[in-house]
């Protein structure tokens, strides 16, 4: 039986739009951002822990056929080969009646069902649509409600090493997404779903400099001077001590610029430097003294006087 599931990479905004919709009613529905879950219908089935690890994996390993060698000598990496082989036998013959609705199984290879719906698919088909050069997510009809499904975790609390391989590839997916959903949101001046997109970025990896820009550069382009030299202080603060390391050099100018230019009664530029189209106003050297102390009480106001 052949998968209908789309091959990963870059797939048309109007399949986006039909895959981000929720499943027909009696479809089988496989979540896997936020928890796993397996549905049919309005009914949620009760699937054992070992069960619950073949389908995710399965789900997870490519979108044909998985050989039984592979899910078993994964799953169960310590046991003996006929102690694995005897493990994914019972999983699979755990499961109830209507779960194996959602696997097509043979002697030899495991898959997803024809008409299984899995909500990591559709999400990462979402991210890889906002990720193409060769149109913006604002041409693809791509609004607020796009930043939901790219700010859930992939399942969360699984320790094993293929699960959390797949977790962190996802995450890094899922920002690199959200900071070019930000980014094009500004290109078009739709500044509070840009702020948005890169809050969702930022929570995602809250140590990450260029989601942390993506932050600054919305706060900044939507006039609020003061949210982006907060958030720059409190990335500052957190970095330095979770990693003693500080913000570089760049990531310091896009906030001292525009604050300067800000304070001396300046414009920004929505067609600067950077993905999001706003690059620093102005260095440090040159500020008037009026610049200086409007800085300085800015920062007092926030707890930080330098």
């Amino acid at each position: 039986m052949e998968s209908s599931h789309s091959p990963p990479g870059i797939i048309g905004s109007a399949s986006i739009h039909a895959d981000t919709h929720e499943a027909p009613p009696s479809a089988v529905r496989l979540s896997l951002l936020g928890g796993f879950s397996l549905a049919i219908g309005d009914e949620r089935l009760t699937v054992p822990p070992s069960s619950e690890r073949m389908l995710a994996f399965v789900a997870l390993s490519c979108h044909g056929a998985v050989p039984r060698a592979l899910v078993a000598g994964t799953l169960w990496p310590d046991a003996p080969e006929h102690r694995a082989y005897a493990n994914l036998r019972s999983a699979l013959s755990r499961l109830q009646h209507t779960g194996r609705e959602a696997l097509d199984v043979t002697i030899s290879t495991v898959r997803l069902a024809r008409e299984v719906s899995v909500d990591f698919h559709r999400a990462r088909s979402l991210a890889h649509l906002i990720l193409d050069p060769r149109a913006s997510a604002t041409d693809a009809g791509l609004g607020a409600a796009t930043v939901p499904a790219l700010s859930v975790d992939l399942l969360p609390g699984w320790y094993e090493d293929w699960a959390l391989l797949e977790a962190e590839g996802w995450r890094d997916l899922r920002t690199h997404a959200l900071e070019q959903l930000s980014a094009d949101f500004l290109k078009v001046r739709r500044f509070a779903e840009a702020v948005t997109a890169a809050h969702a970025a930022v929570r995602a990896d809250p140590l990450r400099e260029s989601s942390q820009a993506s932050l600054i550069r919305a706060h900044l382009a939507e006039g609020n001077t003061s949210d982006a030299l907060h958030g720059f202080e409190r990335y500052e603060r957190r970095l330095r001590a979770e990693t003693g390391l500080r913000p570089t050099p760049g990531l310091r100018r896009l906030v001292d610029g525009p604050v300067g230019a800000d304070a001396a009664g300046g414009r920004l530029s929505t067609s600067g430097e950077g993905p999001a189209g706003i690059g620093p106003v102005s260095g440090r050297s040159g500020r008037s003294a009026a610049t200086n102390q409007y800085i300085w009480h800015v920062r007092r106001h926030l707890g930080r006087a330098r």
